[in-house]
């Protein structure tokens, strides 16, 4: 969601109770979730949501930082100050993080008697059970619909999410999204779709979007044209295509294989498994970029398509239109032509794997 600061302000509450409130208690959808609106600078901004006393009180935390855990363990603090009527407590610990400066990765912070955590570090990998997002995605839906969902957004389709638990859909929605580090989502994001927004579920362009069963037929009821659709109460995945046999062959046997062992399940083993498929498809951009004396470094789109394997070749003709590839290559271009060079884990990928320097 597309949103100023004022009226930021006025669209949370409806974000804050995003399922057929008459028809559904608290006990029936969990309690947290998260939300997120996307500023006019396109930053996303997270709504961080714990449900109580039934499902009449949402309590929310609006934040930049990515850092589930940690608001979600604060909101369990506060939660509990309500519930004891600890009126000057709860405000005592806001006014605290309020006024906080954003601390260094990894630094401890005490806010309260009760309030103590340590700051995440974002920039790496997701781990299993570290990551609340990625182990509820990973438990919720099986290995075949995680590979159909990642196809499916690497070809950028209009996709919906759907399950009973707030907290198990929108833990789907930022867990898919994750894998495909480290490209994001360029389109619509939208994590749990409150009640008066369905209509965004007839737009043309790809979305991301998650939707509480309890609104989902309402949703099916609209004209949706070759909607990709994830069914995580009853594991099933509908789609009219057939995205996941688009990608080389090899690619996802070996994350499949990968997937499926029992050591992959803890640590970064999921996170990784995807990781080397983001290498295998797109690690030879490298060997796409131009250097001329005196020009910016440049991307060749044609000798970065070229490639010995046919259905690789397919794949790539494919991705150079991507959004997500593009703002990628974009990224790359910048840090390269402002003389900042970059090393993160997806390059120790590429070189680690040989996923450049030679066409396979």
């Amino acid at each position: 969601m597309l949103l100023k600061m004022k009226e930021v302000l006025q669209s949370v509450p409806k974000f804050c109770f995003p399922f057929d409130v008459e028809r559904v208690s608290q006990n029936q959808v969990g309690q947290h979730f998260t939300f997120v609106l996307t500023d006019i600078e396109s930053k996303q901004r997270f709504g961080f949501c714990r449900l109580t006393s039934g499902g009449k009180i949402c309590l929310c935390i609006l934040s930049y930082l990515p850092w589930f855990e940690v608001y979600y363990k604060l909101l369990n603090t506060l939660a509990d100050y309500l519930a004891k009527e600890l009126e000057s407590d709860l405000n005592e610990t806001l006014k605290s993080l309020y006024n906080h400066p954003v601390p260094k990765a990894n630094t401890p912070i005490n806010l309260s008697v009760h309030s103590y955590f340590i700051a995440p570090d974002v920039t790496g990998l997701p781990t299993i059970p570290e990551s609340r997002n990625l182990t509820e995605y990973f438990v919720a839906v099986d290995v075949n619909n995680m590979l159909q969902l990642y196809a499916s957004m690497l070809h950028e389709r209009r996709i919906i999410i759907t399950s009973r638990k707030l907290s198990t859909l929108t833990a789907c929605l930022h867990g898919s999204a994750a894998l495909l580090y480290p490209m994001y989502w360029q389109h619509i994001y939208i994590p749990v779709l409150p009640p008066h927004l369905l209509d965004y579920c007839c737009a043309p362009m790809p979305y991301l979007i998650g939707i509480h069963s309890s609104l989902i037929e309402r949703v099916k009821n609209k004209s949706l044209e070759d909607v990709v659709m994830l069914n995580v109460d009853t594991n099933t995945l509908e789609s009219p295509f057939n995205d996941l046999s688009n990608l080389p062959s090899d690619v996802v046997s070996a994350l499949k294989n990968k997937l499926k062992k029992q050591s992959t399940a803890t640590g970064d083993g999921v996170a990784r498994a995807f990781l080397r498929a983001q290498a295998a498809l797109f690690g030879s951009y490298r060997d796409a970029l131009r250097y001329k004396p005196g020009e910016p470094i440049s991307f060749c789109e044609e000798s970065f398509v070229k490639h010995r394997s046919s259905l690789m070749k397919q794949f790539l003709e494919m991705a150079v239109n991507l959004q997500l590839f593009k703002q990628f290559i974009d990224g790359r271009l910048a840090k390269l032509n402002a003389g900042r060079g970059f090393s993160d884990a997806f390059e120790e990928e590429i070189t680690s794997g040989g996923f450049c320097g030679g066409r396979n």
